[in-house]
């Protein structure tokens, strides 16, 4: 079915559907799952500054209605085109530009890549071993397929505890489950610390060195009611069992704890905070305050352990910083005046570094973007 479906879609993108088409497609997404898969098709793929809320049944209708005018969406911006048919309040165009004084991006040589899966896996001995989407490591109780790395349960009978450390650079990402079957997703530019194995009876503890990474704990219920514990630039995090994202890289000012489910305990030197779901603790760092506030959308928080960038009502400077990580790449905003500007849209972490600034560029934001060689240059 969504084989069909995804047909219909594209149809729909390029203003090719009749009206008996039109009414199958509606028809399909009166299904929940069929909805979801639309959305995610649609948005997964393009970011664009939008000033409404993706509404698919009000552009559905508006298309019908429209379509035996023969209006050419095709000379609308590629990557905007199925966004603005999905507007409300009956405008289509929400993005305004001069064609004819469109200027064309400056692509002195592009050396920017796409992330992917890589990290340096750190052992006991000190020896470092790369490991990278294609290739396998096997060790005694060690074993990557170049996406994961799990390490298998044995229980550590020596008083002492040994450590290894995952460093993901920029441009990568990687999973790895512990000894205790915790779930840990690094994103780019971090780097964790933790036991082979976790000494039964004691605490498993664990470091995020710097950087970002998503937790899903194995329940203390499984281990004899061992606690799981996260330390991060001066502050503790305790969890029985949960799933929560630490954001602590090194050239920001904060860090933000986010819980997506279950309880956790976040404490420091001189403050101790009981988090619920749907709460961000903000921890500012060379001071002990730590500033507990409500989320309403976790998905713009943890959508990057999925495969996606969301930036629901983020600026520019922002979306560079995020995109420079994945992208190993520099970037240089020459107007100040764009500081301030938000964008709403989701972009695939798939797609390249063009892709996503000829949406930028397109939503006349931005006047030009340039590529020298890993610098982006925005003005």
């Amino acid at each position: 079915m969504h084989k069909k479906l995804e047909y219909l879609i594209v149809k729909f993108i390029n203003n090719d559907l009749n009206d008996e088409e039109t009414t199958l497609l509606k028809e399909l997404l009166n299904k929940d799952e069929n909805k979801i898969y639309f959305k995610e098709y649609v948005e997964l793929n393009y970011l664009i500054n939008l000033k409404t809320d993706f509404n698919y049944e009000e552009g559905l209708y508006q298309f019908k209605s429209k379509i035996k005018k023969r209006i050419n969406y095709k000379a609308v911006f590629k990557y905007a085109a199925i966004f603005l048919l999905f507007a409300c309040v009956g405008t289509y165009f929400f993005i305004k530009t001069n064609i004819n004084n469109v200027k064309t991006p400056v692509i002195v040589n592009n050396n920017i890549e796409t992330g992917t899966y890589k990290a340096s896996l750190t052992l006991e001995d000190g020896s470092v071993v790369a490991l990278e989407k294609g290739k396998n490591f096997v060790a005694k109780n060690i074993s990557s397929n170049g996406v994961d790395i799990i390490y298998l349960d044995e229980k550590a009978s020596k008083p002492e505890t040994i450590y290894n450390y995952l460093t993901v650079p920029r441009g990568g990402q990687y999973h790895i489950k512990l000894a205790d079957g915790t779930d840990v997703w690094l994103n780019s530019e971090s780097k964790l610390k933790y036991p082979i194995s976790f000494v039964k009876g004691e605490s498993r503890e664990v470091v995020l060195v710097y950087g970002e990474a998503y937790f899903d704990v194995s329940p203390s219920t499984k281990h004899n009611g061992s606690k799981f514990k996260v330390s991060s630039a001066g502050q503790d995090i305790s969890v029985l069992g949960t799933e929560f994202n630490i954001k602590a890289y090194k050239d920001e000012e904060h860090i933000y704890t986010t819980l997506v489910e279950g309880k956790i305990a976040i404490e420091n030197t001189e403050n101790n905070n009981i988090m619920e779901p749907n709460e961000q603790a903000i921890t500012s760092l060379g001071t002990s305050d730590i500033e507990i506030r409500k989320v309403k959308d976790i998905f713009t928080i943890t959508s990057w352990k999925k495969g996606v960038f969301s930036f629901k009502g983020k600026p520019l400077p922002y979306i560079m910083k995020v995109l420079s990580r994945w992208y190993d790449m520099d970037v240089v905003i020459k107007n100040k005046n764009l500081d301030e500007i938000t964008f709403k849209g989701v972009v695939s972490k798939d797609q390249s570094i063009e892709e996503i600034l000829d949406a930028i560029k397109n939503s006349s934001v931005i006047n030009n973007y340039e590529i020298n060689n890993k610098t982006v240059i925005i003005e």
